[in-house]
């Protein structure tokens, strides 16, 4: 018999997953349909999106060389009925203040900040570069970890130094920059580009660096389809980068700068958006996301 989820204790919340206890080692993590774009949450949710990002996340935690914070199969008894599919069973870890970004083309705020100065988070690149270039190698641009509300801001790797220490911090990059090689090889062997992504990392009991939260997903990393990639002009995207483009447009009416809150999504912005998240899933995996469901019921 499986428990009820109010059997446990609520831990914490974040912009799109609860958080519960289960005991005193382990954490059950369940993944919402909410979503956020420029640091609100929207009103307007994705169907099926939390099944999408949990079982996007289940695949690259079972083929990434690293440890990682699952305590249990993704139908683990200790999962509640009513969250199947969209939870999963985590071990606890001394969580590290930095998302970890790795990136290995130009674009969003890397490609702001390098028109700028000719460098991001630091790192200095070739002159030359513009939207959608490769760069010469991947490079890692941690930022700090926002409370809802705040932006995350791109930070040097000598802040991360100074934060935890040389040792650790050369461990987060270096960890970084191969979970997105490795990640990235997954991808473009089923035609998809993986832009740039996001890591987050603990320490578990015995002080081992741990992948933790999510991993590799449509709402974490930029995807694009190798087919049509060009470089020098904005890419189709498989991930929340539609709906960020809708909402900046002339269609939405919203001004990012007026502080107002962001519109409602139409429904066909909904539709399209969770259609790109499953796509994503299924080229990525080469695994249908009905079956997904189906092996959660």
């Amino acid at each position: 018999m499986r428990p009820e989820l109010s059997a446990y204790e609520h831990f914490s919340a974040g912009k799109v997953r609860e958080i519960y206890e289960v005991d005193d080692s382990t954490l059950l993590l369940v993944t919402s349909d909410r979503i956020s774009a420029f640091d609100y949450i929207l009103d307007s949710e994705i169907p099926d999106k939390g099944r999408v990002l949990t079982a996007m996340s289940n695949f690259f935690f079972e083929n990434l060389e690293f440890p990682n914070h699952l305590a249990g199969p993704i139908d683990d008894e200790r999962i509640p009925e009513e969250v199947l599919g969209r939870a999963m069973v985590c071990n606890k870890l001394n969580m590290l203040p930095f998302e970890c970004v790795a990136r290995g083309y130009l674009t969003g705020s890397a490609l702001a900040e390098y028109e700028r100065s000719g460098s991001v988070c630091g790192i200095s690149l070739p002159d030359g570069l513009k939207e959608a270039s490769r760069l010469p190698e991947p490079i890692f641009t941690p930022a700090t970890k926002a409370d809802y509300g705040d932006h995350d801001e791109n930070v040097s790797f000598e802040v991360v130094v100074e934060k935890l220490g040389e040792k650790l911090a050369t461990q987060l990059r270096d960890a970084t920059l191969d979970l997105y090689t490795q990640g990235a090889e997954i991808a473009i062997a089923k035609g998809v580009i993986v832009a740039d992504t996001k890591f987050e990392f603990g320490l578990d009991a015995d002080g081992t660096l741990t992948l933790a939260d999510e991993v590799l997903t449509p709402d974490s990393s930029r995807y694009w389809d190798a087919n049509t990639y060009v470089e020098g002009k904005v890419q189709p995207s498989f991930d929340k980068q539609y709906l960020r483009n809708w909402l900046t447009g002339p269609d939405s009416g919203w001004n990012r700068a007026s502080g107002d809150t962001p519109p409602s999504l139409p429904g066909s912005i909904v539709e399209a958006t969770r259609e790109r998240y499953i796509e994503a899933y299924e080229r990525i995996t080469g695994a249908k996301f009905k079956d997904w469901i189906g092996h959660c019921a």
